[in-house]
């Protein structure tokens, strides 16, 4: 169960052959196993890889490009130099995943260890109530801190190289769908919320104009006529 955990692969022994062969060659058959596997995972990555590399390398002035990896839980970029790249038909791509995985493994694990030794320090100052020595107390347990976290790391590490390739194409494709329609979504509510604006601002326009009234002619005022007449004993009768 460990074995398909950590690096992906089944032993593939059935319990006549697990019985009749020692420890080492069980171990030699698994170890063959798993780097058939790492050798063949790696083949697919450069065939992956090389079209966009010479791509990127003829069509630009970059030196190095960054190559997005994933274990399939989490995911991280390392860096590979282009020439290198295309000289060497990818192999740069695999030293710049191994070297990219390894060092930043072991930058969080140093980082979580020394967090581990600070709360190590604090929790010894209890060693002299019992009428023990602190400092030879974190000695011991700090060692076997340092143990267990060399041993999780390598764990890590190669269990990441095992697994980790370059994120599907599938994955690419529906995540821009899902953008696609995202962008489409805001769009249409942003177009009706602008037609509701405008269709606001035109009913508040036509409610705000001003009304306009005929002035009123009195029945002594001169007739609009012109006839030079009062009102009232002209059109007014």
């Amino acid at each position: 169960m460990e074995l398909l955990k950590v690096f992906a692969t089944e032993a593939g022994l059935q319990e006549k052959e697990f019985l009749s062969k020692n420890k080492d060659e069980i171990v030699d058959g698994i170890f063959e196993k798993v780097a058939a596997n790492y050798r063949f995972k790696n083949t697919q990555i450069r065939e992956r890889a090389m079209p966009v590399i010479k791509d990127v390398a003829e069509t630009s002035q970059y030196e190095n490009i960054a190559i997005p990896i994933t274990d399939g839980i989490k995911e991280m970029q390392v860096v590979a130099n282009l020439k290198k790249a295309v000289n060497n038909e990818g192999q740069e791509v695999i030293l710049a995943i191994e070297k990219g995985v390894t060092l930043s493994h072991i930058d969080n694990a140093w980082k979580e260890h020394l967090r581990e030794l600070d709360d190590l320090k604090q929790s010894v100052q209890t060693a002299t109530y019992e009428q023990k020595d602190p400092l030879l107390i974190y000695k011991f347990e700090s060692f076997e801190l340092f143990k267990s976290m060399i041993q999780k790391t390598n764990r890590d590490i190669d269990s990441f190289l095992v697994k980790c390739h370059l994120p599907g194409q599938q994955a690419d494709v529906r995540q821009a769908q899902a953008r696609r329609r995202t962008d489409m979504s805001n769009y249409k509510a942003e177009r009706t919320d602008l037609l509701s604006q405008a269709h606001s601002n035109t009913q508040q326009e036509q409610k705000t104009q001003p009304i306009t009234r005929e002035k009123k002619v009195g029945r002594n005022d001169p007739c609009p006529c012109g006839s030079g007449k009062k009102y009232k004993q002209c059109h007014g009768r």
